[in-house]
């Protein structure tokens, strides 16, 4: 007898979406997938995403664009006219029975004074209103104009991991990746904060930043480097070797995240003899050193015998995926990657992570405009529940919960580093057999004292956490194991596969352990399909879901963004979490979430392989323009950079006819921009060369702070290509306190990010304790589980537990 399917764990969970774009889109999406009731407010107009296609596909009035129906299945639409005297009535009405509120600025209704964010959270107390805005509802740049791709510049995400050859302009992230991240961002806010107080009708102000989104997503927490190390990530920029190369019959990618990966491509390229452990030498360097001989022998072979050969060596490797491949890849097809859209047939990804028990609703067809407004009219609009009286001291959101964190690298941290920031009691497991692989990607010699505790990187992820080392491949690792599972909330692991199988520990054995335990599986490629062994890494998932084939100059092979790929994952893993910590809540049962890496950036490059499907339309790379705005790119400036290179540059977007009037009017009204031909989005499109030429012409001969000051005053939206090192001297993220200062025990102080959000309620710091010392909690959390301290010194002295590495 089949099972009857869990009940979705924001069932009952009322939200009024009065967003506009694709990150409130996504954010409202991801809660309607986890059962909730979203009632889209929109304008007699309509959301532009209705008439929106990346490709330029020509929608007909009574349809809707192919993106839009994918981001509102499951949800209804309202109407309402701004401009008519009564038009908040409805509105109010709605909120009054919701339970949360999700706004950006743009819609002619979120826009009215009335609906602020602050207003709606003045008016109605019991509501969790999260707003989505460039930089965040507070600080000197609230007001500033923005799009994705000048956001992507502030963030120091364009030039910050090298992205680029030396002698060509560096290259922006495509696809809009910073607006979907966001949007996931949003969400996961919006049930922590639901899960703060539940029951208490007592809301709060979620105030999300898109520009600090974008800081999480696409660097590497280099301001604590640069304040530990004492040197930025890299001075110049280069291309990732091996990389992206072309084989007989297409693209594929080959990586080397560790000093063993390049070994062994040394050996399978057939040059042992640049092997040389004895001597230090920089993988980077020397893989570019090399990348002729490399590329010519990837040239010489087909993408198959590559991918083959890769694998069986644990060399990271992926076709190079587009819109037009990714449903035809015999992993997506074997996991059933994406399904159709339930109204209007084309395909699209699922949803980024699966459950046992299934908790997530199938999706359902998404609303023509306004069809649910005379039924919402008519519903009975109940009382909100009675705002509780605030407490002295307001409980952080995870107060209460252990996590054995069981993750390594970027991924899985980021998702736990969430939890421990807001108040969740966070294991962080390592052996010293094995550490996590951010303590060795520093730089440090091995001749330094504690050179493992010095990696900026493993510091910026894991702060407020504890440290225990368990070599859990030991029967006595594996008995302290399970004692531990008995006293967690959740575990959260991101090994391949095959490592919790080989030591037995999957769900059902957690289960016996503790019933009511979440475990949250993050892998790279899944727990079936015939990838599910593959060595991932950040550049692997983006090679495989189509996030490196919109990076890079047309004319060239794409790249890799080397980014989000990480971040993205741990974000949705951490909402794939909360609908399991909801649905915990309601019933008492755990859960099993498989939170797949690759599932995660099949979502935020979702546009890809719906246009094709839909329009027959394969989006391509275009350098550093874009399909939300003309023109847009990067230009060059007057200045020298920080280390001596003619590298600076600015970023202009012109995403309206209004924009393009004030950057006529900042540029002084010259005889070509007065041309009738570009004073449509199509017009600037079609002369994109030539206004290029102009805008690069303007700007060589001005520093980029007199060009961002000019521009930005006009109205224009701009951003400086900032060296990530700089993010924490921006006045916004000053002002919002986004890096907050902690001393580390061996590391010194240092500058660290924080979260892309502030709640009303709190917490105002979010860094307690710097990142804990390897296996720093070894004696108390054994202690804890009752074990005496010669039990505990006979582990010490056995290998299974320590606090350095053995190797």
């Amino acid at each position: 007898m089949t099972p009857t399917p869990a009940e979705p764990p924001l069932s009952g969970c009322a939200v009024v979406d009065l967003s506009t774009g694709i990150a409130g889109a996504y954010c409202t999406k991801l809660l309607a997938d986890g059962g909730a009731e979203v009632v889209k407010v929109e304008a007699p107009e309509g959301d532009p995403l209705r008439r929106w296609s990346a490709s330029g596909a020509v929608i007909p009035p009574t349809q809707d664009g192919a993106l839009f129906s994918f981001l509102a299945c499951s949800k209804e639409s309202v109407v309402v006219d701004p401009g008519r005297a009564r038009a908040l009535d409805l509105v109010h009405g709605l909120l009054a029975s919701a339970d949360v509120v999700v706004w950006s600025p743009g819609s002619p209704v979120a826009d009215l004074p009335a609906l602020s964010p602050q207003e709606i959270h003045r008016t109605h107390p019991h509501l969790v209103v999260t707003s989505i805005t460039p930089f965040g509802l507070d600080g000197p740049w609230r007001d500033r104009p923005a799009t994705e791709f000048t956001l992507q510049a502030w963030s120091g995400g364009i030039i910050g991991l090298g992205r680029g050859a030396p002698d060509r302009a560096p290259v922006h992230v495509g696809g809009q990746v910073g607006d979907w991240v966001s949007g996931a961002y949003a969400a996961a806010a919006t049930m922590t904060s639901r899960l703060r107080e539940p029951g208490s009708g007592r809301g709060e102000l979620v105030d999300l930043s898109m520009l600090e989104a974008h800081i999480m997503s696409l660097t590497y927490h280099p301001v604590t480097f640069w304040d530990m190390a004492q040197r930025p990530w890299q001075k110049t920029r280069r291309l990732n070797m091996p990389g992206v190369a072309a084989a007989k019959d297409g693209l594929v990618a080959l990586g080397c995240a560790t000093a063993q990966q390049f070994f062994d491509l040394c050996a399978m390229v057939g040059h042992p003899e640049w092997i040389d452990e004895g001597k230090s030498f920089s993988i980077v360097e020397k893989a570019t050193e090399m990348a002729g001989v490399i590329q010519e022998w990837i040239a010489a072979r087909t993408v198959a015998e590559i991918l083959e050969l890769a694998t069986a060596f644990r060399i990271p490797n992926s076709p190079v995926v587009n819109g037009a491949k990714a449903p035809a890849m015999t992993h997506f097809d074997a996991r059933r990657s994406f399904e159709q859209n339930p109204r209007d047939g084309f395909l699209q990804p699922a949803p980024p992570y699966r459950f046992e028990p299934a908790l997530l609703r199938p999706p359902e067809a998404p609303p023509r405009l306004g069809m649910h407004t005379d039924s919402r009219r008519a519903t009975h609009r109940p009382t909100p529940p009675p705002v509780q009286a605030a407490t002295a001291a307001t409980r952080l959101p995870f107060s209460g919960l252990r996590v054995l964190d069981m993750t390594a690298f970027w991924a899985g941290p980021s998702c736990t580093h969430i939890l421990s920031m807001l108040g969740a009691e966070v294991i962080h497991l390592e052996a010293v057999s094995r550490p996590d692989g951010t303590r060795l990607i520093a730089g440090v010699p091995t001749t330094v004292d504690q050179w493992w505790e010095r990696s900026p990187i493993f510091a910026g992820l894991n702060s407020n956490k504890k440290s225990l080392t368990l070599d859990i491949r030991t029967d006595q690792g594996r008995d302290v194991l399970r004692r531990l599972i008995a006293t967690c909330d959740v575990l959260v692991e991101n090994y391949t596969p095959r490592v919790l199988d080989q030591v037995g520990l999957d769900y059902e054995t957690l289960r016996a352990v503790r019933p009511d335990i979440i475990m949250v599986r993050m892998p790279g490629f899944g727990l079936d399909g015939p990838w599910r062994d593959n060595a991932a890494f950040a550049f692997v998932i983006e090679d495989a879901a189509g996030l490196t084939w919109l990076t890079g100059h047309r004319d060239q092979n794409p790249v890799e963004p080397y980014s989000i790929g990480d971040p993205n994952a741990g974000v949705h893993a951490l909402n794939g979490l909360l609908l399991a910590l909801e649905h915990r809540r309601r019933t008492g049962e755990g859960a099993l979430v498989e939170a797949a890496m690759v599932d995660a950036a099949l979502n935020v490059a979702a546009e890809q392989v719906i246009e094709h499907s839909a329009y027959n339309a394969l989006l391509e790379r275009a350098g550093n323009r874009g399909p939300a705005a003309a023109p847009q790119n990067l230009y060059p400036t007057a200045d020298v950079d920080e280390f001596g290179q003619e590298d600076s540059w600015v970023a202009i977007a012109v995403a309206t006819d209004e924009q393009w009037d004030a950057l006529r009017d900042a540029l002084g009204r010259p005889d070509w921009a007065m041309n009738t031909g570009l004073s449509t989005a199509d017009g600037r499109r079609a002369h994109h060369d030539e206004i290029d030429d102009r805008l690069t012409a303007w700007c060589r001969r001005r520093g980029a702070d007199e060009i961002v000051d000019h521009l930005w005053d006009a109205g224009v939206p701009v951003g400086k290509v900032m060296q990530p090192h700089r993010q924490a001297e921006l006045p916004q993220v000053r002002f919002r306190g986004f890096f907050e200062e902690l001393d580390h025990p061996v590391g010194g102080r240092a500058r660290y990010s924080t979260m892309p959000v502030r709640f009303s309620l709190g917490p105002d710091r979010r860094h307690v304790r710097p990142a804990p010392l390897l296996g720093q909690h070894n004696h108390e959390l054994l202690a804890e589980l009752g074990l005496t301290e010669r039990e505990i010194a006979a582990l010490e002295a056995d290998g299974v537990v320590g606090r350095a590495p053995t190797r």
